[in-house]
């Protein structure tokens, strides 16, 4: 009846301990709320789930570290997708192609020759694609 009158759960109402024998003898919602007022019957207030270590975890996330074999959860491809990996490596290849073209180290067809094979996906990174053009011997003399 006192959580009732208190709008709250039986396990957040605290009753003091002096006036126990008073608490027992009240059977009426009028009398709880006199003793409620009187102070002997309270409620106690939400426990709520500090955030103190949370914010101390993300902070040294932020710094890079707790990052390492033993945190991860889900798979690579779910930490960092296939198909957004694959977009960075191409961005890196191509740029470096368009580099190579403009300061007419390859020729036109050979960069296009090269662009295409970036884009099949031929080359593992932009060192895959120097050894490539070293290893044809594709640079302009």
């Amino acid at each position: 009846m006192a959580a009732e009158l208190l709008s709250c759960g039986i396990y957040r109402v605290s009753f003091s301990d002096e006036s126990l024998s008073e608490i027992r003898e009240a059977i009426t919602r009028e009398s709880i709320r006199g003793l409620i007022a009187a102070g002997a019957i309270s409620k106690k207030p939400i426990v709520g789930i500090a955030r103190g270590r949370a914010r101390a975890k993300a902070e040294q996330k932020h710094k890079g570290r707790q990052k390492g074999k033993g945190s991860r959860r889900g798979k690579r491809g779910a930490r960092l997708p296939q198909k957004t990996a694959w977009a960075f490596r191409v961005r890196v290849q191509r740029a470096f192609l368009q580099e190579l073209r403009d300061k007419k180290l390859v020729e036109p067809k050979v960069y296009r020759m090269l662009y295409l094979k970036s884009k099949g996906g031929y080359f593992r990174s932009k060192r895959h694609i120097k050894l490539y053009i070293d290893e044809q011997k594709l640079r302009k003399r």
